[in-house]
């Protein structure tokens, strides 16, 4: 484990659960809601140069103040001298190996780069002393000099000056003026003082230097091999925010600051990533469509932009985490599909293969020397560091288990994966746990849960939430319906126009198959989901009673107000008409025609700082549900941006708070024996 501050206090100290409640109910040698406070998250490994160590970060959770700290770890690259090395973030080795950049809290304030050199003595310099956190940081070739992104003010043009003020008045702050269209972000708040640039600082701590101008965001930093340029993603045009579901790759050289704008296609495309020997780029991308999914492509160019062609050509899947081989024969990358995670390889000759096999969550974080590390999950086994040969990519080797301690003598849940049929014949697919002792011959509540996006997908990855759910009891169904991603464009295209609906009657056919199983009891099923879950948690219990009790969490519930109070002008655009015009569909589409239905007792628990799906969304619904005197309660968590888990106590009562609500909301039977 990493090193820790001391928490003597009871879990129950931490929590506001209300008096009188059992808010667990875990037998011993099952997951305990308390574990989570000895979580731990290992991630971001990177080898060394040579290939003989690994670097990688561990989180965990700081009991005291309540939030996730990162630590950085050491180890040779067999898995050997695991060592705690400083306290930090997103590691980066240099070139030649002898230092390596990272993030940390420093001076001024906030997260600034530092370099720690990697000898004995180990001194560790803070390279950076700016204003705004930098990200994204990256060597040059020659180790001489640190590329970065970071937001640069920019003086608003509407100025005006008060008459009159007396000396020391202390008059109304100043209001907040804006005039651009995408002005906010959730986990960000408000983002239109400024855009982001790119910069260059020496290695060795000095004046960071900005490369890029102009009021357009620059965002990504790759060096090319000789060191001359940065290539990155944006869209410098006029008028450019205006400019949907377009971007292009750019460079720029680092001595003069001149931009070259490499590529200028309809639609987005980015990430780009130099070949080694600096003659290729590759980036990934889509032509234009209205489609609200579709999986982007990868393609490769010369380094001026010409000559671009694609290389992935029918592969229905989406590329993320590109590197290249070191030959620049092709790219490795990790590839998302049917609920797993793998490594494929595509070559610049074209033709997409995969490199490894699995019912697992396998992330590539970096290649040198031959030899690939990244992270492994599984649905009993958290996320760890692993690493594998190319040459033998079958051959896996976990070199961490961080969380092998607090699962010691843990019974989990089963975890059983599930294929169905849906209307229009869709195979739908999905996974049950069940509690540990699981009987067969007795009834279990079932809890459904539902992911957002509502592109996202659930996945063989381990869940400590829903272990914690069947430790308590409950069977726990997640599935893939209609619209999620994994299974390629046409898949996660057809609730075009139709989301929430079609995936409604998917949700269903997944309940109905556990139901089928005889174990399930049908007086208690419960429901619940946040952002796009939550959107359809509200559908669900506008059309069907078949629930004892539902916790729709961050909800969208009426599209007509979201689509301008939201963090961004785009969802404008997954509708046919604008609002204004034709306000049929949103109303359609919108949960909260359907409340009159709801029969089922519904909470609704929503972050205070909601900028994704704010908290007018839920005040909307839950005042429908107080008129009609349907059971409800709103929780508005504190410290919350969109969802309800990104603090770790909110994290704790999110699970409490469920179980207490469906509990109380129970039909007698399996909730209350």
């Amino acid at each position: 484990m990493s090193p820790r501050i001391a928490f003597p206090l009871l879990l129950a100290a931490v929590l506001a659960v209300p008096a009188g409640t059992q808010a667990q109910n875990e037998p011993d040698g099952t997951l305990k809601l308390e574990t989570y406070l000895d979580w731990e998250w290992a991630g971001s490994p990177q080898l060394s140069p040579d290939g003989s160590q690994i670097v990688y970060t561990r989180s965990w959770v700081d009991k005291v103040n309540d939030r996730r700290k990162s630590s950085i770890w050491i180890m040779n690259a067999d898995g050997s001298r695991k060592r705690f090395l400083l306290d930090g973030s997103s590691p980066r080795w240099s070139p030649s190996g002898d230092r390596i950049a990272f993030t940390a809290d420093g001076e001024p304030d906030g997260a600034q780069i530092h370099v720690r050199w990697m000898d004995a003595e180990g001194a560790t310099t803070q390279v950076t002393h700016v204003q705004k956190g930098p990200s994204g940081i990256r060597w040059s070739p020659d180790g001489r000099q640190i590329a970065f992104s970071m937001s640069v003010d920019s003086e608003h043009p509407w100025q005006i000056s008060l008459p009159g003020r007396p000396d020391g008045a202390k008059w109304t702050e100043a209001p907040k003026v804006v005039d651009r269209l995408w002005y906010r972000r959730d986990r960000r708040g408000y983002v239109d003082e400024g855009y982001t640039h790119l910069f260059v600082v020496p290695a060795d701590g000095g004046t960071a230097r900005q490369l890029t101008d102009g009021d357009w965001n620059h965002n990504g930093v790759a060096w090319t091999p000789d060191g001359e340029e940065i290539l990155f993603t944006s869209l410098r045009v006029e008028d450019a925010e205006h400019e949907w579901r377009q971007s292009d790759v750019y460079s720029v050289e680092v001595a003069t600051g001149d931009v070259t704008r490499l590529t200028d296609r309809p639609g987005p495309h980015g990430s780009p990533v130099p070949s080694p020997d600096g003659r290729l780029v590759a980036f990934t991308g889509n032509d234009f469509t209205t489609d609200t999914y579709i999986t982007r492509k990868l393609y490769v160019m010369d380094r001026d932009g010409s000559n671009i062609r694609m290389i992935s050509d029918g592969f229905d899947r989406q590329p993320s985490g590109l590197i290249w081989a070191e030959d620049a024969s092709g790219l490795y990358m990790t590839v998302r599909s049917e609920g797993t995670s793998n490594v494929h390889f595509a070559s610049v000759d074209g033709g997409v293969t995969p490199m490894t096999e699995g019912n697992h969550m396998l992330a590539l974080s970096s290649i040198e020397a031959g030899t690939a590390a990244g992270t492994l999950g599984s649905s009993h086994e958290p996320g760890d560091v692993v690493t594998f040969s190319l040459r033998d990519p079958g051959a896996l080797e976990r070199l961490t288990e961080v969380n092998a301690d607090v699962l010691a003598g843990v019974k989990l849940g089963e975890v059983e994966e599930v294929w169905y049929k849906s209307v229009e014949d869709y195979d739908i697919q999905g996974w049950i746990i069940k509690p540990p002792d699981f009987d067969p011959s007795q009834q279990y509540p079932l809890i459904l849960a539902i992911h957002g996006g509502p592109h996202g997908m659930y996945n063989v990855g381990f869940n400590f939430g829903w272990q914690n759910h069947a430790a308590n009891g409950y069977v726990v169904l997640y599935t893939n319906p209609r619209g999620s991603s994994g299974y390629g464009s046409a898949f996660g295209n057809s609730i075009k126009n139709a989301y929430p609906g079609k995936d409604f009657d998917d949700l269903m056919a997944g309940v109905d198959l556990v139901v089928g199983r005889g174990y399930v009891d049908e007086r208690n099923m419960f429901v619940y989901g946040c952002s796009g879950g939550g959107v359809l948690t509200s559908w669900v219990v506008g059309h069907t009673d078949r629930f004892a009790a539902a916790s729709a969490n961050c909800p969208v519930t009426n599209w007509l107000s979201f689509v301008g109070t939201t963090d961004g002008a785009g969802w404008y655009r997954n509708f046919k008409e604008f609002p204004w015009d034709d306000p049929s569909e949103h109303l359609r589409r919108s949960p909260l025609m359907y409340v009159g239905n709801v029969k089922t007792p519904t909470m609704l628990m929503t972050g205070e700082g909601d900028l994704r799906t704010p908290m007018p969304q839920t005040e909307e619904y839950y005042q429908a549900l107080r008129v009609l005197k349907v059971p409800t309660t709103m929780i508005r968590f504190k410290n919350e941006w969109h969802g309800t888990s990104s603090m770790p106590s909110n994290f704790l009562r999110t699970q409490i708070y469920l179980r207490e609500w469906f509990k109380k909301h129970s039909r007698g039977g399996s909730v209350t024996e």
